[in-house]
């Protein structure tokens, strides 16, 4: 890419989880407005790769970097990599009863801008995305994904990503579970999120080929043993979908 600043840069990442080595040397480069697509078996560290760049205690950074917008954000807590516009939409959403999808987000707005937001703001905004996104306008006095199916808690989480306007969304296996309308709906619902923040970069990890036939990523990585072994376009979702990971695994191919 031209002279453009990247937006996200993992470099040679070396992660642990309770004592032992997840991520191997995990790289990865996301610009502007790029969509990226993780692709790897289980236990391949893509999922441990999310919850290391939102900060989660629990995984340690043994070795590496992760910078966002040129600034070292490793010593920076969960909270603070939120505020700064990171988001992650968790591959199980939890539910919280007693609190409503607007209070929930308009707690996150404050800690996102630092300073205090108004109830009437939330819910115009909410009303608005909701109309966007072709969704029930009853999700707004719901309780958060108390009483949601998984399509609803996916779609739940769309939202969510909408109103806090993150610099970079990192999505863990959001089309996990879900039927193929539930699906549809995601990424249709992704795609229009990305049509009004042309700048905002995506990282999108998934064991599935079938959600990127909805959509147009820039770039589909493939990770095995905790690093991205290799990188490409859609032809490499589509070998994956025929052929399985076989190829990457094979110790005499290491990359």
């Amino acid at each position: 890419m031209s002279n453009t600043q990247p937006l996200f840069v993992a470099d040679d990442l070396w992660v642990s989880a309770g004592g032992t080595a997840i991520l191997k040397g995990f790289s990865l480069t996301v610009y502007p407005g790029e969509l990226h697509v993780i692709m790897g078996p289980n236990g391949s560290g893509k999922s441990s790769f999310a919850n290391a760049i939102m900060g989660n205690t629990d995984y340690q950074v043994e070795k590496g970097s992760i910078r966002f917008k040129g600034v070292d954000i490793g010593g920076l807590p969960v909270d603070e990599r939120a505020k700064e516009g990171i988001f992650l939409a968790f591959q199980y959403p939890e539910e919280i009863s007693g609190v409503s999808v607007v209070q929930f987000l308009r707690q996150a707005l404050q800690a996102r801008r630092g300073g205090d937001v108004s109830v009437l703001e939330v819910r115009f905004s909410l009303i608005e995305w909701l109309e966007k996104l072709g969704l029930d306008p009853s999700f707004a006095s719901r309780y958060l994904n108390e009483g949601f199916s998984g399509g609803e808690k996916k779609r739940n989480e769309m939202i969510q990503m909408a109103l806090m306007e993150p610099e970079l969304a990192i999505l863990d296996e959001t089309d996990s579970g879900l039927d193929i309308d539930s699906l549809k709906t995601v990424a249709r619902s992704l795609e229009t999120i990305r049509e009004s923040r042309r700048a905002m970069g995506t990282v999108l990890i998934t064991h599935y080929q079938r959600i990127l036939e909805l959509l147009t990523p820039t770039a589909v990585h493939i990770a095995i043993d905790g690093r991205i072994v290799e990188s490409g376009g859609m032809e490499l979702a589509e070998e994956l979908d025929q052929e399985g990971y076989g190829r990457w695994r094979q110790p005499s191919e290491a990359r």
